[in-house]
């Protein structure tokens, strides 16, 4: 599963433990609707279920960072274009290893 400038948070953390899917969360770590707590939360519910996750997080990057038609409006959505091409690689990256293709 991939998830770009997604929520982090979950109703149910104790749920964490049924993932069985690997997980890549791509985040611009300015994004105001995903507070720093969110976050945290995320990487303790993964960690402690034992989840295969990777969270890169894109510094000065906001919420909707890959959508150029996001400038500003609403306030804390903005297009970012070296977080958007960066986590384009990171996807191509993430699904090369987990369907193991050359």
């Amino acid at each position: 599963m991939v998830s770009f400038h997604g929520g982090l948070s979950s109703p149910t953390p104790v749920d964490a433990k049924n993932i069985k899917a690997w997980i890549l969360a791509l985040h611009g770590d300015a994004d105001p609707f995903v507070k720093a707590d969110e976050v945290a939360a995320f990487e303790k519910e993964m960690t402690d279920a034992k989840v295969n996750y990777r969270l890169i997080k894109y510094p000065g990057a906001m919420h909707g960072f890959t959508n150029p038609d996001n400038k500003g409006l609403p306030p804390g959505a903005l297009y970012n274009e070296a977080a958007d091409k960066a986590s384009w690689i990171e996807m191509q990256k993430f699904f090369k290893e987990i369907f193991k293709t050359p």
